[in-house]
């Protein structure tokens, strides 16, 4: 994964989505829905099991988000991910199946980074 990949992939244009999300403030998945919004990012949260997260709206399916998202975030078991991967490629989301690849290490170092600029 090469600089201008990564850089792609955290552009302020991308939408998210976080898949696994928690309500619970402790769980990475809200952690990382949080962190996302924080910096500016369009984010999406999507459980089957809750209706909202730090008030926002949480999608049940990918297929009920009101628009494609660019990054698709997946936080959820090993035996979930299967399915998550299978309904992005039916519902055409392939740039977030490869934007997947970058990692979540470097998208963790850039929203820090981002985070420490705007509270400087």
């Amino acid at each position: 994964m090469n600089t201008d990949q990564i850089t792609d992939f955290l552009r302020k244009q991308n939408v998210f989505t976080v898949i696994g999300v928690s309500s619970n403030p402790a769980k990475y998945g809200h952690q990382i829905y949080k962190d996302l919004k924080e910096v500016g990012y369009v984010v999406y949260a999507v459980n089957p099991n809750i209706d909202t997260v730090s008030g926002d709206r949480c999608y049940h399916s990918l297929s009920e988000l009101p628009e494609k998202p660019d990054v698709v975030d997946v936080v959820v078991p090993p035996k979930v991910t299967e399915k998550i991967v299978v309904e992005c490629r039916d519902l055409g989301l392939k740039k977030s199946m490869d934007a997947a690849r970058v990692g979540i290490r470097a998208c963790n170092i850039v929203l820090r980074s981002e985070r420490h600029k705007s509270s400087a």
